[in-house]
């Protein structure tokens, strides 16, 4: 059992009589130096361990060695913090965690904001992109830092995307004696501030009339959200597909010939913790892909794998929620990915061949499920006037894989 203690910004002097107890009698106390120089001299008779480098590859062993110890973190340590890790190596069972007040909800407090108001977003050792899903006009946004030159990059990022308006408080060593704060616009923060510290951002638009494409979690983007060389699924065929997969917080997507990726990103915005592995056969657009995540501040969620959807085995990649085929469809492809999807899991495939649309029929017939044809007209000038232009006719095959199916 190990046992992981928050410690605030006032070290000592905010620890309640448990967690006073806890770091008293142990006889190993591990953490950063910051919180082994704040309360190992109220542990004389603990050994002080410092946190091994890099973490994760050195923890099994610092464990092993240390048995039964007292870990030490910020605030609540599984809010960004060392139990996640703790638990995730070791399970639930073997690590109890006692909480100080993190620094999101102190910082909330100082803002007056309730916790159902504000999205606390984390981009300590990550790209500040991480809070761009996020940006809608009238959003309240707590946002954790790596150090203190991240509130002016934040504010640089806000003004970059159009943003600039908004609000930006850094708050530091919330909760400490050295506690601070500094709020400007976000397209006039400058300088650095504590490395201790955080921003609550209040969102507005620089220009309303010209808020991002990317705001909101509605699929159904214009085509230029992301980069393109016109390989992608229209907006108004993808608003029908996302609509049948369904995405749900912490669901994982298949993406099969996914183009320049408009399928899997609109999947990983419209939900929290969604996930997606895409298989790309062009190299070129494979790597647009991944540029299009890190733009969008999805990096870390989206998977590109370089491969022809027909010869790429799939079975190693992370258990999908849903699919979606594109892109190099045909009946065993649809096989493939209908056998990997758990009960419940739903697939989606759009063809526009009539080789493709055999393909979908066929499939049909062995799995069920609903198929629809869809039909897009837009209104383009035809001299003076205007005329409706059809663009390709869609099919679509949308099913749920139910309980015992083959």
């Amino acid at each position: 059992m190990i046992e992981v203690v928050g410690v605030g910004d006032d070290g000592w002097d905010g620890l309640d009589g448990a967690r006073r107890r806890l770091v008293a009698g142990a006889s190993t106390l591990i953490g950063g130096r910051r919180h082994l120089d704040l309360l190992g001299p109220h542990a004389p008779g603990a050994e002080l361990v410092p946190w091994p480098s890099p973490l994760r590859a050195g923890l099994p062993e610092l464990l092993r060695a240390t048995g039964d110890a007292v870990a030490l973190a910020s605030g609540d340590p599984l809010r960004s913090g060392i139990a996640t890790t703790l638990v995730d190596l070791l399970g639930a069972d073997a690590v109890r965690v006692h909480p100080a007040v993190g620094s999101d909800a102190l910082a909330r407090a100082r803002q007056g904001w309730s916790a159902e108001s504000a999205t606390v977003v984390t981009a300590v050792g990550r790209d500040l992109r991480a809070v761009l899903p996020h940006l809608a006009p009238a959003a309240r946004l707590v946002v954790l830092c790596s150090d203190g030159a991240d509130p002016a990059r934040l504010g640089a990022l806000l003004a970059e995307r159009g943003w600039g308006a908004s609000t930006l408080t850094a708050r530091w060593h919330l909760g400490g004696p050295d506690e601070g704060a500094r709020s400007e616009r976000a397209d006039a923060f400058a300088g650095g501030t504590a490395d201790l510290v955080l921003c609550c951002v209040e969102v507005r638009a620089e220009d309303p009339a010209a808020v991002s494409p990317t705001a909101g979690p509605v699929p159904g983007r214009p085509e230029d959200f992301i980069a393109h060389d016109g390989q992608l699924t229209k907006r108004d065929v993808r608003a029908s597909a996302l609509a049948r997969l369904r995405p749900t917080a912490g669901a994982h997507l298949w993406d099969l010939g996914a183009g320049n990726g408009s399928v899997a990103l609109e999947w990983c915005l419209a939900a929290e913790r969604t996930s997606a592995t895409c298989v790309e056969r062009d190299p070129t657009r494979a790597q647009r892909i991944r540029d299009n995540a890190a733009a969008l501040g999805l990096a870390g969620r989206v998977e590109v794998v370089v491969g022809d959807t027909t010869t790429t085995d799939l079975i190693p990649f992370a258990t999908p929620d849903a699919v979606f085929v594109g892109g190099g469809l045909d009946e065993d492809l649809l096989a493939r990915a209908w056998q990997a999807l758990p009960a419940g899991g739903r697939l989606v495939a759009h063809a526009v061949t009539l080789e493709g649309e055999g393909s979908l029929v066929a499939t049909h017939g062995r799995t069920g499920g609903e198929l629809t044809r869809v039909s897009v007209e837009r209104a383009v000038p035809l001299g003076r006037y205007l005329s409706w232009t059809p663009a390709r006719a869609v099919v679509q095959l949308a099913v749920t894989r139910p309980h015992g199916a083959s």
